[in-house]
């Protein structure tokens, strides 16, 4: 690390002009994040404050400061903003014997976001007794030591439950869930996506217990025969497996993973999921539970409807399908119409999602 004499001797220019202005005593920093949306925003923390003090004058020697400005770190944190939130004197710049202080949120411990719990599910009534372990070790961590369910992959169709299944088991256990998409790992440059996950799992860490939950996974983690796969990607999957083989040794985390897919997967990625938890499509029962359950909360009166035989007429629709594709449909008909939902508009909503479910009988449409 260069010194502060050497910093000082280097400056020229306008530089120069502005460390003749009034030497800061006091600057109070707050992490801002990064300039680019990222899937996440994780803020550093200061180990040695002493150190980091040493480090902020150095690099941000000689510039302006004053409420508001930002100061963005090129070196540890690239390209990472803080903003300043108090300096005195107003208008001074950073000198050798400013004390710089940085803010630091306090960690967030069972801080639950979601209102679904499993009794909320509709079916899936394996895949919610599968999760039961995960749920065990995130109230006692401690006591599954190596046996710990560290990575489970959740597989089905769309629409299934998979997302909802892993918000209940945050709800029913009170544990933080930090949930990424893994097309949003992707980034512009290389090494992006692999800093990203690299930061989720450190998050994770200090939010322990933890639940991360990657959705999407086909998007970076497809069988190298079905794509080119390019550098950024492989990087990312590079940096998922090793966090995912606990050579970091993270204890409390639990990664559940999501797919559509799960034929298309690579073999070293699938390889590191202990177990796999099938979500299956809606039987007749199911489908018209969802129906009358979602129907209840409809804002348009249902007048003359037959829900049971739109279940029966709805085989290989997912529960997400039953609701956006059937009830919505016949909802906004029935406004356009001016009227109450009947069961034209229920049949009429099934006819026009029907071309997306060849794999249903026909007998089951007429």
């Amino acid at each position: 690390m260069r010194s502060i004499q050497k910093s000082q001797s280097k400056a020229q220019g306008g530089k120069l002009e502005k460390i003749k202005a009034i030497g800061a005593r006091f600057v109070l920093l707050r992490p801002a994040g990064y300039p680019l949306k990222s899937a996440f925003q994780e803020h550093p923390v200061v180990a040695d404050s002493r150190l980091f003090q040493r480090y902020a004058q150095e690099q941000w020697y000689g510039e302006k400061l004053y409420s508001g400005c930002y100061l963005f770190d090129s070196r540890l944190y690239p390209d990472y903003a803080f903003q300043v939130v108090r300096v005195h004197p107003r208008s001074s710049v950073m000198g050798a014997q400013t004390t710089v202080k940085v803010e630091q949120k306090e960690k967030q411990r069972n801080i639950v976001s979601y209102d679904v719990r499993f009794e909320d599910i509709v079916g899936q009534e394996t895949a919610k007794l599968k999760v039961k372990i995960v749920q065990k070790f995130l109230a006692d961590p401690e006591s599954f030591g190596r046996w710990a369910p560290k990575n489970i992959l959740f597989y089905g169709l769309s629409g299934t439950g998979k997302t909802m299944v892993a918000k209940a088991l945050s709800v029913e256990t009170g544990v933080p869930m930090l949930a990424v998409k893994s097309t949003s790992l992707i980034g512009e440059f290389v090494g992006e996506g692999s800093r990203q996950i690299h930061s989720l799992y450190e998050k994770a860490e200090q939010m322990a217990p933890c639940i991360i939950f990657i959705d999407e996974l086909d998007a970076i983690a497809l069988d190298r025969r079905y794509q080119d796969l390019r550098g950024d990607v492989s990087e990312i999957v590079n940096s998922l497996l090793t966090e995912m083989d606990g050579i970091s040794h993270r204890k409390g985390v639990c990664t559940i993973a999501a797919t559509n897919q799960i034929e298309v997967l690579d073999a070293s990625v699938r390889s590191r999921f202990e177990e796999e938890i099938e979500f299956k499509l809606p039987d007749a029962a199911e489908r018209l539970i969802l129906l009358e359950k979602n129907a209840a909360s409809i804002p348009v009166p249902m007048v003359g409807v037959d829900l049971k035989e739109i279940a029966r007429r709805t085989e290989g629709f997912s529960g997400r399908d039953l609701v956006e594709k059937v009830l919505k449909a016949a909802l906004h008909h029935a406004i356009m119409d001016d009227a109450a939902i009947s069961q034209r508009h229920l049949e009429d909503a099934v006819s026009g999602a029907r071309k997306h479910y060849p794999q249903a009988p026909k007998e089951m449409f007429s």
